[in-house]
């Protein structure tokens, strides 16, 4: 018998029949003599329906307000997959954040989990309950709602694995794997076994849609077996363990694999990018800090950052990126620190998009950075900005040449999968 926590996103519960599909897969684990925990999300396209509501309402919304309009959308589904259960004959019952509790800090829409109270769960899934719980969602120091952000549900899958010491944390989505890049843009991508936990969080991180990053960044942290799963499957489909997705494992795992180690492993390409110019900006000691520090306090993460070369008036540009759903208040925020920064002008361009190479093999292989950047140029597509990790490279591009960008460096990395 195992303990498994079982994460379904929003494509997996759009609807009656999909969510009786659910239950099914759910209840043939339970039947198999599982304990299990499940985690959903909400109807695909509802969060996106209530993020609208709190822009219509206020275009500078309260945190806190907006988690308290967009949270609801995991309760509806996790309260209809209990009742879908209980229908199928299954003992079930839903568990919200604050129940358990969940319990994370009072960062609104980018809350973190920082305990979470498992002993009632634990019990209830011992005496053959099957835990809905709603992903997404925790409760403040302040006995408020709060949410993880995009995709926090694959956090909350993650962290009630780690809490329960699950064996494992199946997280089932639209797609049946991790693929060497969005098999939409390129018909020849192809699905991969094995992937590092690190090479998943670069992945996550640059905007593959997969798995969020704290959720993976927390399963290396915790050593949580984590493995990705399509839930479009038949009713007949083998238990999930035996279900040829992908697994998140760790260097050492995949280093005694037989597997071919692959100098890139993926590419991933980001649309929800703005970049911000800051003019004339003086150049002298603090002047950057007084620039990202406001930022900062406000949970507004930045991404690339470019300083110019000062120039002999003693000024600089500086320029950076932020989430899209960020630009309006970043904007705003800085402007109302003109004066304190100066900053001669202030622009914005939301019509960017960031393309990523990610791969360990960059750690032992030179040549990845030049090879990106001579296979744009032969399409003649303009870099804007460049990031670098250990084992990613990122490029700041137009949005209108995303998928012409990954094509063309997913073909030329040997990623193509044989016709």
């Amino acid at each position: 018998m195992a303990r498994i926590v079982m994460k379904f996103g929003g494509t997996s519960m759009a609807g009656s029949e999909r969510i009786r599909r659910v239950a099914g897969i759910v209840k043939r684990q339970q039947e198999a003599g599982h304990e299990v925990a499940v985690v959903v999300s909400a109807m695909a396209g509802e969060t996106d329906r209530l993020v609208n509501f709190c822009r219509e309402a206020n275009a500078l919304y309260d945190p806190a307000e907006y988690d308290v309009v967009v949270a609801s959308g995991e309760q509806v589904t996790s309260g209809l997959l209990a009742l879908t259960l209980q229908a199928m004959g299954c003992k079930a019952r839903s568990w919200l954040g604050w129940q358990m509790p969940i319990k994370t800090d009072d960062a609104h829409a980018k809350a973190r989990i920082e305990d979470i109270d498992s002993g009632a769960l634990l019990a209830s899934m011992a005496a053959g309950e099957i835990a809905v719980i709603p992903g997404f969602q925790g409760l403040s120091p302040q006995g408020r709602v709060t949410t993880l952000g995009r995709g926090g549900s694959d956090t909350s899958a993650v962290a009630v694995a780690a809490a329960v010491k699950a064996d494992r944390c199946d997280i089932y989505t639209d797609v049946d794997g991790v693929y060497t890049t969005d098999p939409r843009i390129v018909a020849k991508a192809r699905k991969l076994p094995l992937v590092t936990y690190e090479e998943m969080l670069e992945l996550a991180s640059v905007g593959s849609k997969v798995l969020q990053t704290r959720s993976v960044s927390l399963a290396m942290k915790e050593g949580v077996r984590v493995q990705v799963l399509s839930s479009f499957i038949d009713e007949t489909a083998p238990a999930a363990d035996t279900l040829p997705g992908t697994m998140i494992v760790s260097d050492e795992e995949l280093e005694g694999s037989d597997m071919e180690r692959q100098l890139i492993t993926g590419i991933a390409a980001d649309k929800n990018e703005a970049k911000v110019t800051l003019t004339r900006v003086p150049d002298r000691p603090g002047a950057v800090a007084s620039i990202f520090a406001p930022l900062a306090e406000a949970n507004i993460n930045v991404d690339m950052i470019i300083q110019n070369v000062a120039k002999d008036k003693g000024e600089t540009d500086v320029t950076f990126t932020v989430p899209q759903s960020d630009l309006a208040r970043a904007l705003a925020m800085l402007e109302e620190r003109k004066e304190a920064i100066g900053f001669y002008r202030l622009i914005s361009n939301d019509n960017v998009a960031k393309i990523s190479v990610v791969g360990v093999g960059m750690r032992s292989h030179a040549g990845v950075a030049s090879t990106m950047f001579k296979t744009l140029a032969d399409r003649a597509i303009n870099i804007q900005a460049i990031s670098t990790s250990e084992i990613k490279v990122s490029v700041l591009i137009d949005a209108d040449e995303t998928e012409l960008a990954v094509r063309v460096l997913h073909t030329a990395y040997g990623l193509d999968a044989a016709a």
